[in-house]
This record gives C-alpha cells, structure tokens and sequence, in this order.
C-alpha cells in the first residue's frame, strides 16, 4: 500500500450466488483513493458501485482480490474484525437518514459514541461542526420535527462524531430537493477541507460527482477508464 492511499483496491472481485447462479457484481477493480481526497463515483443502477463502496465499508465481504482501509486487509478479515473498522474508523451517510424516530437530533448522534465505546468528554471542535452544519439549535428535536435537509445534517453529524479517518457517503443528496441537495454537498467538501478527511460519495448525478476532486466511473462491474476525470 502506496504511503499516499487510503484505499488501495487491486483486482477485486464479487460474486453473488442466487440458487446455482452465480451473479458477478465487480469483475476486477483497481482503485486508490489518497488520504485527504474526495473521490465521486458514478455510474448507473447495477454499475457495481453500491457493491463496492459496501466491500469498502467492511459490511460485506469480498470474493477475491486485495481491499485494503486505512492499512487493514478486509479481505483477510473476520465478521468481528469489520465490525472494529465499522465503529472506529468509517462513518456512513446513505440516501436514507436512518434516525432513530422517538430519540431527538443529539441522542442520535450519541448511539454513534455509544456503539464505538467512545467517552462523552467535551470535544470543541465538533461543536463547531455542529454550527458548521447549521442544527447547534436542533439538536432537542425529533426526527419529525426536522426538515429532510435538517434530518441529512443530523446524519452526517452521527457519521463524523467519532472522528473516523473514512466517510463514505451514499447517494446522500437522493431525498432531498436541489436547495438542501447542494447545501448538504458544499458541507461535504467543507468537512473534506476542514477534518482532512478521505470522502467516497456515490452518485449517479454528475452535478453532485462534480463536487469531489476526482470522479471514477463504473459500468458493469468495472472502472471505466476511458471516462475518468
């Protein structure tokens, strides 16, 4: 693994098994993604994108090939082993906000500290995230007393309070309109700049792929290198 990568992908393959069907759904990826970048992957449904940015965050494992995180070999590690990276060192953001509806803003984002095991000492700098994001004034609501741009932000909080070196985001600006799409993507980028965070967004709207550094695109199974950017 280059001293520059944070994900490092050599040959990866994943092949789903529906009865005696075997159902290939990445033929042989290569990818890097240096520490600090925000790499926008785009492709459309059945792409493999969704496929691998789940073999990424250790939440299904890989048929062959090398995956290596934040210098841990995932294909080499047990169901417990991706658990540890889950909590400690990815955050996740899906299209999805996945609250817990009867906790308010701030005992979501807690559940995140509670499942790593992290103390709840005071932590300055993410209360500034918390301004950064706009909900400092928000966190004693529920879910349904908050806007879907408000409940997006709430999730992004959740997935950044452990200070995890990975964000992986999921089509996080799907069920949003085109005001909080772009507002919830210009924080991406800020938190990028600002934590030095490694950001994977996948998408399949170019506007929003526009916003990472650097855009890979996927087309059955595959990075399509004839289109990278």
């Amino acid at each position: 693994m280059s001293d520059r990568a944070m994900i490092e992908i050599r040959d990866l393959r994943k092949v789903y098994r529906v009865g005696k069907v075997e159902v290939p759904a990445l033929r042989g990826v290569d990818l890097a993604v240096e520490r600090g970048e925000f790499l926008a992957i785009i492709g459309p449904s059945g792409s493999g994108k969704s496929t691998l940015f789940h073999i990424i965050g250790g939440l299904t494992p890989p048929s062959s090939g090398v995956v290596r995180v934040a210098d841990q070999d995932l294909a080499a590690m047990t169901d417990a082993g991706r658990t540890r990276l889950r909590k400690r060192t990815v955050g996740f953001v899906f299209q999805k906000f996945n609250l817990l509806p009867n906790l308010t803003a701030r005992d979501n984002i807690a559940v995140a500290r509670y499942i790593a095991g992290v103390d709840h000492k005071p932590d300055p700098q993410f209360d500034e995230i918390l301004r950064v994001l706009g909900i400092d004034n928000r966190l004693d609501h529920k879910p349904n007393a908050l806007s879907g741009g408000e409940q997006q932000r709430i999730a992004i909080a959740r997935a950044i309070v452990n200070h995890p070196a990975i964000l992986l985001a999921d089509e996080p600006t799907g069920n949003l309109d085109s005001e909080n799409s772009k507002a919830v993507l210009e924080i991406l980028r800020d938190l990028n700049e600002r934590l030095g965070q490694t950001v994977l967004m996948i998408t399949h709207n170019p506007e929003a792929a526009a916003y990472g550094h650097r855009t890979v695109r996927m087309r059955d199974g595959k990075i399509d290198e004839s289109a990278a950017r």
